[in-house]
């Protein structure tokens, strides 16, 4: 018998066009022996509608589990997770703590702070404070990165080299979010690691991301075409143990499950390694990083698919046999 998967793609965020991609990497890798895929596509106004990326099956039969492929707002941050919660219904990916925490980047650096684990340096703000340039000037030596909160695929985020740039970053910053992030900037390297699994979460061989612009910006992933990856990173074996249980680190203390990438900076002058982000419902495209990492640690994407499905149901099951009432 076939598994019903509902894979949820689109949404209202900035990544809408990313989250195409996505979903269709992930359908098309799909074993269609053993998957029977539901599409429901939700436009950038909000609004769901049977337009699959292929056409949809005949009838409308039960969900046995969902597959939420929206990438920000409105599908990474938890809100998705929580219909999915009270409907009952099995999900792949991270619950609603950890999708809420993990996409909102202060909330993260705290927690992971908290953990002891090497965050940059950084000053959130609301919006409304963005005007204060003389304090937020005084605060860090140039360049700084200025990013929203709740985003990704580096959507909103600019690089200031001085006072006039940063009035436009944290302008720019502002359009997308209500809070923003200023971190002091970090020269050198730029790596991810891919974590997977609920209770004993594993890490991927890492890799090392050459951007071919300043910094590897929303047009460096999915536009120009010129960026370069190593997999695997070009890092002794020493540094990729520990990059590798960073990874697991940051991951558990935001009580991730299922799946995540975690992105890292290493400071040229200290060799320093920093936790930049970590992404819940990382990309899926042709040219996403997750499932090339798991592919070259022995996971092909159908092999992927078929245990983040099954995480999915197991975190369920075991949810299911707790008691809510007396």
């Amino acid at each position: 018998m076939q598994t019903r998967v509902a894979v949820i793609y689109g949404g209202r965020s900035g990544e809408h066009e990313v989250s195409l991609r996505s979903a269709k990497s992930i359908i098309e890798a799909m074993d269609a022996a053993r998957y029977k895929v539901l599409h429901y596509l939700i436009s950038k106004e909000g609004r769901w509608s049977p337009r699959p990326i292929v056409p949809e099956p005949k009838g409308n039969p039960e969900i046995d589990v969902v597959f939420p492929v929206l990438h920000g707002t409105f599908g990474e941050d938890g809100t998705l997770q929580g219909l999915l919660e009270l409907a009952d219904l099995p999900y792949v990916g991270a619950g609603v703590l950890a999708s809420s925490v993990s996409m909102d980047k202060e909330v993260m650096k705290r927690l992971a702070g908290e953990r002891g684990l090497p965050v940059v340096d950084y000053l959130a703000l609301s919006s409304h404070e963005a005007h204060n340039l003389e304090g937020i000037c005084s605060r860090f030596q140039f360049p700084v990165f200025v990013k929203p909160a709740n985003l990704g695929s580096s959507v909103g985020i600019s690089k200031a080299r001085d006072c006039a740039e940063l009035k436009s970053a944290l302008e720019l910053a502002a359009a997308y979010d209500r809070k923003i992030i200023v971190e002091r900037g970090i020269i050198g390297r730029e790596f991810e690691c891919a974590v997977l699994g609920n209770q004993h979460p594993i890490a991927s061989t890492p890799c090392e991301i050459l951007p071919s612009r300043e910094f590897y910006d929303y047009d460096d992933k999915y536009l120009l075409d010129q960026a370069q990856t190593l997999i695997p990173a070009n890092l002794s074996a020493e540094r990729t143990a520990e990059l590798q249980r960073l990874a697991v680190e940051c991951y558990q203390a935001v009580e991730c499950e299922g799946m995540a990438r975690v992105d890292f900076l290493m400071e040229a002058e200290t060799g320093r390694l920093f936790i930049n982000e970590i992404n819940t419902i990382p990309g899926f495209t042709s040219i996403s990083m997750y499932p090339k990492m798991w592919e070259y640690s022995g996971l092909p994407m159908p092999k992927l698919i078929d245990r983040l499905i099954e995480l999915a149901l197991e975190r369920h099951e075991t949810k299911r046999r707790l008691r809510y009432s007396k």
